[in-house]
């Protein structure tokens, strides 16, 4: 199945899409913050560069997406290229979990939490 969208189109809409800083890590961000905990974000000192790191604490936390890390409640994907997205968000789920092991095997503690829950309580707030 071909694109609905021009290259140019998919191109712009694709741009739009953030590797950091999104709403929703922002929005969590917040809280931790005015709760007291001080934290490095998008760090490359740290292994799969977490969006959250608490030093402090040895724990890690990734915020994951619903799409790029295959959320079974929420995933779907896009109906042209399917071979390739399904190849791309399982890489991605692999990759989480070798940062996961990592930090195990390190004495740090990982929080992965998906966009939804997040989205959830921002609703109910």
């Amino acid at each position: 199945m071909t694109d609905t969208v021009s290259k140019k189109k998919r191109s712009e809409i694709m741009s739009r899409i953030k590797s950091k800083d999104s709403k929703i890590e922002i929005d969590f961000r917040k809280s931790i913050w005015e709760a007291g905990f001080r934290y490095r974000k998008n760090s490359t000192k740290y292994f799969g560069k977490p969006d959250i790191v608490l030093p402090k604490y040895k724990t890690v936390i990734f915020i994951d997406s619903c799409f790029w890390h295959g959320c079974k409640k929420h995933c779907r994907f896009p109906s042209s290229n399917k071979k390739y997205w399904i190849n791309k968000i399982e890489r991605n789920k692999t990759r989480d979990k070798e940062v996961n092991k990592y930090y195990k095997k390190s004495g740090w503690q990982v929080i992965r939490i998906w966009e939804h829950k997040i989205k959830n309580l921002a609703a109910k707030n």
